[in-house]
C-alpha cells in the first residue's frame, strides 16, 4: 500500500524521507475506460490525482489500471515525477495576472487581497490549494475536461516570475524596475545601493 511508498523513501535517508510524508494527494477524477481487443473489450481506470506539500510544491499525474487503487497509486508516482515550484507573494497569491492556454482550456489567474480565499473551480482549485495559495482568483475558459484544466494550471503557475526574476530577466535592477517613485521599503535599499 501507499505506507509502504513512504517506508522506502526513509530509508534513504536525509531530508527525502521527511518530506515524503508531507504531501497531500487529491484524487480529480477516476474515469472507467474499454479497449477493444480481439475478445472484446477490455476494461480499466484512468485516475487523475493532484499532490502538493501546501506550501510551494504542485505536480498533476495520470495513470490507468486495472484496478481503481493500482490507477491511483500510479498516478501519484507520475504526479511526483513532474513536480515544480511555483512563486508565491507575501499574501498566499501569484505575484502576478497570467493566462495560460493548454489544447481547448484557457486558464487565467489573477492575485486576490488578503482574506479573499481561492476562488476557481473543479481541478483549478484543487491545485491552487494544494499548491499553497490562500487568495488567489482563477477562471476557466473553454474546456471542462478536469484533466486539461489541471494541466493548463499547473502550465499557468510554471510561467510565473516573482519581481526579481522579472527584473533580472530584462537585466534591470528591482529599483529600475519599481522606478524611484516606490517607496517600498525593500526597494528603497536597492536604490540606496
Amino acid at each position: 500500500g501507499r505506507g509502504g511508498g513512504r517506508g522506502r523513501g526513509r530509508g534513504r535517508g536525509g531530508r527525502g524521507g521527511q518530506k515524503e510524508e508531507q504531501f497531500e494527494e487529491r484524487v480529480v477524477s477516476i474515469s472507467r475506460v474499454t479497449k477493444v481487443v480481439k475478445g472484446g473489450k477490455k476494461l480499466s481506470f484512468r485516475a487523475v490525482v493532484v499532490v502538493g506539500n501546501g506550501k510551494d510544491k504542485i505536480g498533476v499525474g495520470c495513470a490507468k489500471a486495472a484496478e481503481v487503487i493500482t490507477a491511483v497509486q500510479k498516478a501519484v508516482l507520475d504526479a511526483k515525477k513532474n513536480m515544480i515550484s511555483p512563486p508565491m507573494n507575501k499574501n498566499a497569491s501569484v505575484p502576478h495576472e497570467v493566462s495560460c492556454k493548454f489544447k481547448a482550456c484557457n486558464i487565467y489567474l489573477t492575485p486576490a487581497s488578503e482574506g479573499s480565499g481561492v476562488k476557481a473551480g473543479g481541478a483549478t482549485r484543487t491545485v491552487l490549494e494544494l499548491a499553497g495559495y490562500k487568495n488567489v482568483s482563477a477562471k476557466q475558459l473553454g474546456s471542462g475536461n478536469l484533466l486539461n484544466n489541471a494541466r493548463c494550471t499547473i502550465k499557468a503557475l510554471s510561467e510565473l516570475e516573482t519581481p526579481e526574476q522579472h527584473a533580472a530577466r530584462r537585466g534591470m535592477t528591482l529599483a529600475e524596475l519599481y522606478g524611484k517613485r516606490d517607496l517600498r521599503p525593500e526597494v528603497a535599499q536597492h536604490i540606496s545601493a
